[in-house]
């Protein structure tokens, strides 16, 4: 059999009432039936109860055909007028009837046929008698009117136009609820710009000076009553950072292993502890500002050392369990205390003199060299526990390199004392110009300084330049912290070489624990 289920040389009578392949559904058969029309039903009384009713397949036929050809009046179905004059369309084409009996056969697609005749069926609907043609109804699938949904419905789809994930119907509706509702409007237009922050090749690590342009937004629209002094702002600005990272920290972090590096009697020594022991140290020798402050010291309890290694030694002792995140309060709430007492205190404080037991500091460069040790070991941490912890702000940085810079000719001279360093070659009276060398520091902070190398109590000058070290500004904090080591500090270097060499290893010789 070919032809869809007829016979390639007539002979239809023969395949009459046997079932056949049904043709290709409609759309609409996808769709709920009880929601498709069915096709109006002729006037009752227009056809004789005993008339034949033309099978489904006579619509098939294209042009005319011979009266050979012609196909036989189907016998009675039964009674009624309504059932002779149009039959049932079949809901589920190809199931068995009810009552048993074969269905008729189902019609067929002529591609050679006119539109009109090309597919017929039950769900076309019959011309008129006078040949008038009727109004085209409307395709049950296409639905010209809006789509109108409720204000909740709409604001619940805003994540999703955001994200250009709504059908063509739900946008022009949003689009459209945009124009007339102002919060949603706002709601919308913050969703797409959250949703270009996902598709950003940049870092989303936050950019390390934004702390700083909120507070001064913040103070420029409400200054503070008592501000912080500006010589605190480096020490407040990186115990808050050091703060965020130990928040960000689960409680197994807390006891990863960090290994603390300086530099000391010609090489790099190391020690080990956790991240709350780093905290514990920092938190000793935070100490020595609050005594000078008048407030408690957290190694109470009898004659207590001022060398900074010392302090920390005895808190790690004193500790009869190993530090866990309980550390985090205190250390957080003594340095509020800090900044609170310097501010309060006016400016008169910030000449107060702090002792490291071999040396002492006011208390304006204690509280920087405290924010420099605040960053480094906060360095060390975020290195154990795979965290981004980026460089201070460039104003923070330089004000920390001028610190060290100031420091070196005393460091000098303690080496040269000490037999570390080569000999004085022109010392010079308190004040005066002396032989000097020319640190420029490049990049993040950077600046330029003139190093006495002779006496700490001369003034480096340009024109005594003998010598002229370039090094990264974070690179020269790295070296200072005792990180790594002057030889492998990758310094651009010309003039005097022993002069280029004291002053690496004076810089190295200012770390500690």
């Amino acid at each position: 059999m070919t032809g869809g289920g007829r016979e390639s040389e007539g002979g239809e009578e023969e395949v009459r009432g046997a079932r056949r392949i049904p043709g290709p559904r409609g759309p609409a058969d996808d769709l709920d039936l009880a929601s498709v029309p069915l096709p109006p039903l002729p006037p009752p009384g227009g056809t004789a109860p005993d008339e034949a009713v033309p099978e489904q397949s006579q619509y098939a036929s294209a042009p005319e055909t011979p009266e050979s050809d012609a196909v036989e009046p189907e016998p009675d179905r039964g009674p009624g007028p309504a059932a002779q004059a149009w039959p049932e369309p079949d809901p589920w084409p190809g199931a068995e009837p009810a009552d048993g009996h074969p269905r008729p056969a189902a019609p067929e697609w002529d591609p050679t046929a006119p539109a009109a005749e090309a597919w017929p069926g039950p769900d076309r609907e019959p011309e008129p008698a006078d040949g008038t043609p009727e109004p085209h109804a409307p395709d049950p699938l296409v639905n010209s009117a809006p789509v109108v949904l409720p204000h909740q419905v709409l604001k619940a789809l805003l994540g999703a136009w955001a994200l250009s994930a709504c059908s063509a119907e739900e946008t022009a509706a949003v689009e459209d609820h945009l124009t007339g509702c102002a919060p949603c409007a706002d709601e919308a237009l913050r969703l797409r710009d959250a949703v270009g922050l996902l598709h950003t090749d940049g870092s989303l690590d936050l950019d390390p000076t934004l702390r700083t342009r909120v507070l001064d937004g913040c103070f420029g629209r409400r200054p503070a009553r008592i501000p912080v002094p500006e010589w605190a702002a480096p020490y407040d600005a990186e115990t808050a950072r050091l703060d965020a990272l130990l928040r960000d920290i689960g409680d197994s972090e807390w006891h990863a292993p960090v290994r603390l590096q300086w530099f000391e009697e010609e090489r790099q020594v190391s020690r080990r502890t956790t991240v709350a022991g780093v905290i514990g140290h920092l938190m000793a020798v935070d100490g020595l500002l609050s005594a000078a402050l008048g407030l408690d010291d957290p190694l109470d309890g009898g004659k207590t050392p001022l060398d900074p290694t010392e302090r920390t030694e005895t808190y790690w002792s004193a500790t009869r369990r190993p530090p866990t995140r309980a550390v985090r309060e205190p250390w957080r709430a003594q340095s509020h205390e800090l900044i609170r007492t310097a501010s309060f205190a006016g400016r008169n404080v910030a000449e107060t003199s702090v002792s490291y037991g071999a040396f002492a500091l006011p208390l304006q460069d204690a509280a920087l060299d405290r924010a420099f040790e605040c960053w480094v070991h906060g360095g060390d941490i975020a290195d154990a526990v795979d965290y981004p912890y980026p460089a201070p702000s460039a104003a923070h940085v330089h004000r920390m390199i001028d610190l060290a810079a100031r420091m070196l000719p005393a460091a000098l001279a303690g080496r040269r004392s000490a037999g570390l360093a080569g000999p004085a070659k022109d010392l010079v009276a308190a004040g005066a110009p002396g032989r000097s060398l020319h640190l420029e520091i490049e990049g993040h902070g950077g600046g330029d300084w003139y190093i006495a190398l002779d006496s700490p109590a001369a003034v480096g000058a340009p024109e005594r330049a003998v010598a002229q070290v370039a090094l990264d500004g974070v690179e020269f904090c790295r070296l200072v912290a005792g990180h790594i080591s002057p030889v492998e500090a990758a310094a651009g270097q010309e003039g005097d070489r022993e002069a280029i060499r004291d002053v690496l290893f004076a810089a190295a010789s200012l770390s500690r624990l």
